[in-house]
């Protein structure tokens, strides 16, 4: 290998470096990782069974709560402009306004919430807590704005919105705890 081969993988090695620590590089992965959770879906009706809100814990729980909600607000904006990042490969500004919108609308502030619990703790009860309380935020939004399309019955929209995921989320919620203990031995916090 010559010197300048040698040169121009180390420049290459550092500006692979470089973007991996990067606040950006971390925010684009967490709504890219978001976009491909909400594929891992059951459809069921009015709302299907999706991964999405376990990424939405964790990106809160990595990045903290302005960079988390910077990344689910990316999901957003991408998917809105046309993308089919949404659940089953959909997009649109309409989706906002579908039975659904209240869980996407929540997000950013499930990911800020547990971001904003955590940042500067790594006790295992805060980080349940985080959790809990960011699957919750989600959790009852989405209902409240379900109930809408459910001609304003909330206790049908909690039953049909909330409820019937508690099972689902606790097992998400276990993962993603479990997820972040583990890789927050190495990573506490990403860039």
């Amino acid at each position: 290998m010559t010197s300048k081969e040698k040169v121009k993988n180390n420049l290459l090695l550092t500006t692979l470096v470089n973007v991996r620590s990067s606040e950006l590089f971390w925010i684009i992965t967490f709504s890219v990782l978001t976009a491909l959770s909400a594929q891992v879906a059951v459809p069921t009706q009015p709302v299907p069974f999706t991964l999405q809100t376990m990424l939405v814990l964790l990106s809160g729980a990595f990045l903290g709560s302005r960079k988390s909600a910077y990344s689910q607000i990316l999901y957003l904006a991408v998917g809105v402009l046309g993308l089919p990042v949404f659940a089953g490969f959909t997009f649109g500004f309409a989706k906002l306004f579908g039975p659904t919108g209240g869980y996407l609308l929540s997000f950013p502030f499930a990911a800020f919430l547990v971001g904003y619990i955590l940042e500067g703790k790594t006790n295992s009860f805060l980080i349940l807590l985080s959790f809990i309380a960011g699957g919750l935020l989600i959790l009852l939004a989405g209902a409240s704005y379900l109930s809408v399309f459910m001609g304003g019955d909330f206790y049908e929209a909690l039953f049909s919105g909330a409820i019937i995921f508690s099972v689902w989320d606790i097992i998400k919620i276990a993962a993603a705890f479990s997820i972040y203990k583990a890789v927050s031995i190495k990573y506490p916090k990403l860039p």
